[in-house]
């Protein structure tokens, strides 16, 4: 897979396409997703041109990395899911489930969220 520069998610960044933002520093825009899956269903995305998470955790830099696991941080915080739980949630490639090719976790919470897999 390659990094598409006109994938939804450059194109939010762009200011393109408006969105809903949650958190935003210079490394890292977090906005609520259009079609959320929970009461909180926030998606959180790196700045950076990173297609997967192998591609960010293995060229992006330390600074970029920090800040990234620093906004879930501040999320989880702000949106009060660390005593009840949450899941983050990353899906690379196809057989991942990955449906842009931008790297971005899906923050998810807010109830109770049961089995991590589908059987099937």
């Amino acid at each position: 897979m390659t990094y598409d520069p006109n994938n939804i998610f450059a194109r939010i960044l762009r200011g393109e396409i408006p969105n809903k933002t949650a958190y935003e520093d210079d490394y890292v825009l977090a906005f609520h997703d259009i079609a959320p899956q929970a009461p909180v269903h926030i998606l959180v995305i790196p700045k950076g041109a990173y297609k997967s998470l192998h591609d960010f955790s293995a060229f992006a830099t330390a600074q970029e990395i920090t800040a990234f696991h620093r906004a879930i941080a501040k999320l989880v915080d702000e949106h009060e899911l660390g005593t009840a739980g949450f899941r983050a949630i990353a899906n690379s490639g196809l057989n991942g489930g990955q449906e842009v090719p931008h790297f971005h976790v899906h923050l998810v919470g807010g109830k109770a969220l049961g089995a991590m897999l589908s059987k099937g």
